[in-house]
């Protein structure tokens, strides 16, 4: 394929909202955002089998290129169709993260420095980290160290930046990963979840309904 032709199909992918773009100096960085996909995935195909989307995220690698100290591991993005506020409130409110967050509970004083905690349903620690950096209502950088899987746990925590962004009385929710290398586990099982975590908040928000256990 020429490069005109990869640039016209990037572009198509862009415009659909199926691909993330970051600049980074002169390159533009480009992530698979399977959200969008995931969507569609739970309103139709979900009622006739089980959600799975690990295929999709495979494709990640094709998309991607070069390496920067800065540059994140993968890029989510998507639209909800509530205020802001909403957004923020289902990041920091356990009573929220319980509805689409794999059933966990958060909880943290939400300042830099902060501990945080995210709780099973019988209040044992699921996963841990500390709140590196917090714009309240904005923007928030923690680490997390997931704890419900030995290799996960000695692989060390990987860092978190969820942004919260008015998109014309709307929200734009962007969450970044990094230090979460290509082939880790870690990587693998964030790669695969996350579309679940932000597609569940998407349809909580909207409509006040769950997604179905992924289990």
């Amino acid at each position: 394929m020429t490069r005109f032709g990869v640039m016209s199909h990037l572009r198509v992918l862009e415009e659909a909202e199926l691909i993330s773009t970051r600049r980074d100096g002169r390159r533009k960085l480009h992530y698979l955002n399977p959200v969008p996909i995931r969507l569609v995935h739970d309103r139709w195909i979900s009622k006739y089998t089980e959600p799975k989307v690990g295929a999709m995220t495979r494709l990640k690698a094709q998309l991607e290129g070069g390496a920067s100290m800065s540059k994140p591991d993968h890029v989510y993005q998507v639209i909800i169709n509530v205020e802001p506020k909403l957004v923020w409130n289902a990041i920091v409110d356990g009573n929220v993260t319980q509805q689409y967050f794999y059933g966990t509970r958060v909880e943290s004083e939400w300042g830099a420095g902060s501990d945080i905690h995210y709780y099973d349903s019988e209040g044992g620690v699921v996963a841990d980290g500390e709140i590196l950096d917090i714009e309240a209502g904005h923007r928030v950088e923690m680490t997390f160290q997931a704890r419900w899987d030995p290799e996960l746990l000695a692989e060390g925590p990987a860092r978190e930046i969820w942004i919260v962004d008015d998109f014309n009385g709307a929200t734009k929710l962007t969450i970044e990963l990094y230090d979460t290398p290509a082939g880790s586990k870690t990587y693998e099982d964030f790669v695969g979840g996350f579309p679940y975590i932000v597609s569940g908040m998407k349809t909580l928000l909207e409509t006040g309904q769950t997604l179905p256990s992924p289990y």
